[in-house]
C-alpha cells in the first residue's frame, strides 16, 4: 500500500514540474538568457451572446445551444420536448376517446366500445384523470421549452469566463516529527485575479 502511495506521490510531482516547466518559454538570444511567463490572451467579451443564445432556443428550441457549442445538448431538449408532446397527444386521444363514449351514453345509445365493462361515473373518472395528464403534459412541455431558454442564456455568460490552469492539484510529502512517520496529502491551489 505504501509503494502504492508513493508511486502515485512521485507521478503527481513529475507531471506538476513537468506543467510548471512548459508553462514557461525560454528565448536564447546572442549572450543572454531571458525567461519569459507566458501570456494567455483574453477572448473579446460579447455582451449579446446570452441575448442571441436565449432568442434562437426561444425561436427554435435547441438552436441557442449549437450556438454556444453544446451540441450534446440537442437532444436532450428534444427529448424532454418531444416526450411530452407524446404523452399530451396521447392523453388528448384517450380523453376524447371516453368523452366521446360519455356522450353517447347521455343520448342513449348503449353502442360505444366500453359497453358492459365501465359505467357512466367510470366515463367521467376517466375523462378526469386523462384531462388532468394531458394539463400536467402541456406543463411540462412549457417548462422543458423555458428550461430551454435558460439553458442557452446561462451557458452562454458561463463560455464568456476566462478559464486558465490557474487551477492546480499538487501532492505534499512531508515527515511528521512527532511520530516519524511521512503524512501524505493533496493540496488545491486557486489563483483568482
Amino acid at each position: 500500500m505504501r509503494r502504492f502511495l508513493y508511486l502515485i506521490l512521485l507521478f503527481g510531482s513529475l507531471s506538476y514540474a513537468q506543467e510548471k516547466e512548459s508553462d514557461l518559454k525560454i528565448n536564447k538570444t546572442e549572450e543572454t538568457l531571458k525567461v519569459e511567463e507566458k501570456s494567455f490572451r483574453a477572448d473579446p467579451f460579447d455582451a449579446l451572446a446570452p441575448a442571441k443564445a436565449a432568442f434562437y432556443s426561444a425561436v427554435i428550441p435547441g438552436l441557442g445551444q449549437v450556438y454556444n457549442g453544446s451540441y450534446w445538448k440537442v437532444p436532450i431538449v428534444y427529448g424532454a420536448i418531444g416526450t411530452s408532446a407524446y404523452f399530451y397527444i396521447h392523453n388528448d386521444k384517450e380523453y376524447n376517446r371516453y368523452r366521446d363514449a360519455y356522450k353517447r351514453r347521455l343520448a342513449g345509445f348503449e353502442d360505444d366500445e366500453f359497453n358492459g365493462l365501465l359505467t357512466k361515473q367510470n366515463l367521467i373518472d376517466a375523462q378526469k384523470q386523462f384531462r388532468k395528464n394531458r394539463e400536467y403534459s402541456l406543463l411540462f412541455i412549457i417548462g422543458f421549452y423555458i428550461l430551454n431558454i435558460v439553458d442557452a442564456n446561462v451557458d452562454a455568460h458561463l463560455n464568456q469566463f476566462s478559464i486558465t490552469r490557474d487551477l492546480s492539484i499538487q501532492t505534499k510529502f512531508e515527515p511528521n516529527y512527532l511520530s516519524g512517520k511521512p503524512d501524505y496529502g493533496l493540496s488545491l491551489n486557486i489563483k483568482l485575479d
